[in-house]
């Protein structure tokens, strides 16, 4: 039995889609970062940092410049003394929140299904 051309073509149109999603996100805290972000709207450095249990500055730096480079997140310098800097998800980003939501959503039914606790 063969499989149709287009068929197959739609396939891995399908998994390259994928492949560049989990390319932007890939790595331990991206999703991590961006649910905090999505949450609260805007979030400081510090907010996030306290947020996403385990990351170091410097890692959070990093993750921070991909997801503002990837165009998911935007940085905000407030003029205060001492400067605050500011993170909140881009247009393109906030498109992100209905995946964040399921992922919350499903990780509850699964500790709960795992766990046998409501």
């Amino acid at each position: 039995m063969t499989c149709n051309p287009e068929f197959q073509t739609d396939r891995k149109k399908e998994m390259m889609a994928v492949h560049d999603a989990m390319d932007v996100l890939n790595g331990k805290w991206k999703i991590y970062i961006i649910s905090s972000i999505c949450h609260y709207n805007k979030r400081r450095f510090s907010d996030i940092l306290n947020d996403v249990i385990g990351i170091s500055n410097k890692m959070l730096s990093k993750e921070l410049k991909e997801l503002e480079v990837n165009k998911l997140i935007k940085r905000t310098v407030l003029d205060t003394h001492p400067v605050t800097v500011q993170y909140e998800l881009t247009k393109h980003g906030k498109t992100l929140q209905t995946i964040i939501n399921d992922l919350t959503d499903w990780g509850i039914r699964h500790r709960r299904e795992i766990t046998g606790k409501e």
